[in-house]
């Protein structure tokens, strides 16, 4: 089964979780993916920036043949046969 890349970012920013800091400003992390944190002066910018950061981490994830977790059922993996299929054919 396919799943778009938008489902996955979708889900993982449901497990978002924000908290209001002493200055202020609000700072924001997804539980699960490590350095997927972002900060900002408002909540609603907080929450962009982290997406942009989540978008930013799955990306260099894929360039550098990282496992991405498995969020919410989404596996954005490559099935094994799939990886050996591209591996036969270079």
């Amino acid at each position: 089964m396919m799943f778009s890349l938008t489902s996955y970012i979708e889900a993982a920013m449901e497990m978002a979780a924000y908290e209001k800091l002493e200055d202020g400003t609000c700072g924001g992390e997804i539980p699960g993916l490590e350095g997927v944190i972002a900060f900002g002066p408002t909540l609603r910018q907080c929450q962009q920036e982290l997406r942009s950061t989540l978008e930013d981490w799955v990306l260099v994830g894929f360039h550098l043949g990282h496992a991405l977790p498995v969020i919410a059922g989404i596996d954005l993996n490559k099935p094994a046969h799939a990886q050996l299929d591209s591996v036969e054919a270079a």
